[in-house]
């Protein structure tokens, strides 16, 4: 997928537009959505897995398929690999619009790409624990989204350096985290008082 992208790019430069318009959708669609509340048994892809596989109710030790009456059954351990490798498929082609704001060289792209894969569920495992901490960290995100989106819109009328880039990127994360810090004094304060 990576390399098809760099080959569409350099064969097609205008889907460098695309690419930033579906980062500015994505930015803004980030930032106007709403918390979430249904389970995971609701989300679309379970619920057609569910309906093409024979499923068991319970996790049978760590085996994906059971035997059963002679037929063979998946597990919802399955179901949970094949949502964290969709997962990962979603991330990955999520950031490759972003990387080529930065650079068409595949190599680049490719390794990039690779250790951000890489390092995504280590990062998971280490913020899960406070991940609720950091409410506004989505919408901090979603203002990058839409910096980069705008960045790759303008490319042809405005070259904005990578320095300048890197230092708005980490702005909007500093400002993000001091504000998160400030709703989470505030919030623990209420609780505090009360």
């Amino acid at each position: 997928m990576i390399f098809a992208g760099t080959w569409l790019i350099t064969q097609f430069e205008w889907l460098l537009y695309v690419f930033g318009a579906f980062l500015l959708f994505t930015g803004v669609k980030m930032a106007l959505a709403k918390e979430d509340e249904s389970g995971i048994g609701e989300k679309p892809m379970v619920r057609w897995l569910r309906g093409h596989l024979r499923m068991t109710d319970t996790i049978e030790n760590e085996h994906f398929f059971v035997r059963k009456n002679g037929l063979l059954y998946a597990t919802p351990l399955l179901l949970v690999l094949i949502m964290v490798e969709f997962s990962d498929v979603i991330f990955a082609v999520d950031s490759i619009p972003a990387i080529f704001a930065v650079t068409t060289d595949p190599f680049i792209v490719l390794t990039s790409n690779l250790f951000a894969i890489l390092g995504l569920r280590a990062m998971y495992f280490l913020l899960s624990g406070v991940a609720e901490r950091f409410s506004m960290l989505k919408y901090g995100l979603a203002v990058i989204l839409v910096f980069i989106g705008i960045k790759m819109l303008i490319v042809d009328f405005y070259h904005i350096p990578i320095a300048i880039s890197l230092g708005v990127v980490f702005g909007i994360l500093t400002i993000t985290l001091v504000i998160n810090a400030w709703v989470n004094h505030q919030r623990d304060k209420k609780l505090r008082a009360q």
